[in-house]
C-alpha cells in the first residue's frame, strides 16, 4: 500500500505514526488515519480508537473495524449509521481503520434559500471555498427534500476489496428531513491518500438516521466551510511512503466506491 512523497508535499502533509498520536490536532488542520488506497485494498482492521480520535477533532467521517457501518462525527460525538440507516452510539474503545477529523472552525458561510440538487449544492460550496487551501471541511445544516444514503455491513475475513464490498451496500432514503451533512473536499491530486472532490455523510437532526451520502436535494440550509492549511496523516503498519504507480485508487474505483454498485434498497 503506497502513497507518493510529492503528493504529501503538495497537500502539506505531516506523516504520523502511533507514537505521535498523543498530541491534539490544531484548528484548520485535518487529521486522517490511513488512506483511501489502503481502504480500497481491504485494510479494514481498526487501528485508532475513538477515544484517541476524539483528540483530533469534533467533526468528521469514517468507518469502523471490519467496515461495520458509516461513521459521522458532529459536535464531538461519534455516531454509527447501521445497515438499516439507524444511528447507534460508538463505544470509546472501538477502533477505526479509516477516519478524517478536524476541530471545525468555519472560515466562510453560505446561505441556501432555494432548492438545490447535490450538484448545485457542491457548486455553491465551490464558489465560497478558499482556492488556496489544501483541503476543506464542510458542514451543511438544514432541511432536505431527500437524502439518499448507504451503509455497509460488518465484513468477515478474508476481506474483499472495497469495490466488491459496495456491491452489497444497503441504500435508504430520508425524505423531508432536517439534518446535517458533514464531510471534506480534497483536490484531484489527493489521489491515493483521499477521495478527490467531496465526501459527505449525513445525520438527521433527531439523531435517528444517517449514512454515506449518495445523493440529496437541499431545500433551505446554512453551509459552513473550514479552509484547512495542512493534513496530519497517521500511517498504520503496512502503509508506507512509496511510489504510488500500483495504487488501487483509480478514478473508476473511487467513483464506484463513492456512488456504489448494485444497490440493495432498504427503504
Amino acid at each position: 500500500m503506497a502513497i507518493d512523497e510529492q503528493l504529501v508535499k503538495a497537500l502539506h502533509v505531516e506523516v504520523l505514526r502511533r507514537q505521535d498520536l498523543h498530541a491534539e490536532t490544531e484548528p484548520h488542520v485535518v487529521f486522517q488515519t490511513s488512506t483511501i488506497d489502503a481502504l480500497l485494498e481491504g485494510a479494514y482492521d481498526g487501528d485508532v480508537s475513538f477515544a484517541e480520535l476524539r483528540r483530533h477533532g469534533d467533526l468528521g467521517l469514517g468507518t469502523f473495524d471490519a467496515l461495520d457501518g458509516e461513521m459521522i462525527a458532529l459536535e464531538g460525538e461519534f455516531h454509527r449509521a447501521t445497515v438499516d440507516g439507524s444511528i447507534r452510539p460508538v463505544p470509546a474503545e472501538e477502533r477505526t481503520p479509516f477516519a478524517v477529523m478536524t476541530f471545525f472552525a468555519p472560515t466562510s458561510e453560505v446561505a441556501i434559500h432555494a432548492p438545490l440538487d447535490q450538484a448545485g449544492l457542491l457548486e455553491a460550496l465551490e464558489r465560497s471555498r478558499d482556492g488556496e487551501a489544501a483541503s476543506h471541511a464542510v458542514r451543511v445544516d438544514g432541511r432536505f427534500d431527500f437524502v439518499r444514503a448507504r451503509s455497509i455491513g460488518r465484513q468477515a475475513k478474508p476481506y474483499r476489496p472495497l469495490v466488491e464490498v459496495v456491491q452489497d451496500q444497503h441504500v435508504f432514503d430520508f425524505t423531508d428531513v432536517e439534518g446535517t451533512l458533514v464531510g471534506f473536499r480534497f483536490p484531484d491530486y489527493a489521489h491515493g491518500i483521499e477521495v478527490p472532490g467531496y465526501h459527505l455523510h449525513f445525520i438527521s437532526a433527531d439523531r435517528s438516521g444517517g449514512g454515506h451520502v449518495l445523493d440529496c436535494r437541499v431545500r433551505d440550509a446554512t453551509a459552513l466551510i473550514d479552509d484547512s492549511s495542512a493534513l496530519h496523516l497517521e500511517l498504520p503498519p503496512g502503509v508506507d511512503m512509496l511510489d504510488p504507480a500500483a495504487s488501487a485508487a483509480s478514478p473508476d474505483a473511487v467513483e464506484r466506491v463513492e456512488r456504489g454498485g448494485r444497490a440493495q434498497d432498504d427503504r
